[in-house]
């Protein structure tokens, strides 16, 4: 039996956008199929969990955004990988430190896992080009 309770989307959309800067089109697929399909009890359930474990972290936002960009980076996510990466330098990391985590990436995961995150901060700190 699908449940008809009504989403606050806006309020979910704007988590993101905090977290992010941007709604990812994952995101907005799952709450737009959740509401179709009647399972937005279900979605919001889901948003509570992320929201506990990512806003409410105890390690703060900076770390645990530099801890889901290097996970992101060894199971090869790159463009989730590239949202925490920006949300780590939004919420205070260096360019040095998200460096460091790249660094470590080669380790576990290897020389795939680097480039990809090489890649990925050069869009994230375009102004460090030269």
């Amino acid at each position: 039996m699908a449940d008809q309770e009504s989403i606050d989307t806006a309020s979910i959309e704007n988590a993101y956008r905090e977290l992010t800067g941007t709604v990812p089109a994952n995101i907005a697929e799952r709450i737009r199929i959740a509401g179709i399909s009647g399972r937005n009890r279900s979605i919001l359930r889901i948003e509570e969990l992320r929201s506990q474990l990512i806003m409410d972290n105890p390690l703060g936002a900076k770390t645990a955004q530099l801890v889901h960009f290097a996970q992101l980076l060894a199971i090869g996510e790159e463009k989730a990988a590239e949202l925490h990466a920006d949300a780590a330098r939004k919420a205070g990391a260096s360019l040095e430190e998200l460096v460091g985590v790249v660094e470590l990436a080669l380790i576990t995961a290897g020389m795939p896992a680097y480039s990809r995150g090489v890649a990925i901060l050069g869009r994230v700190f375009p102004e460090n080009q030269t």
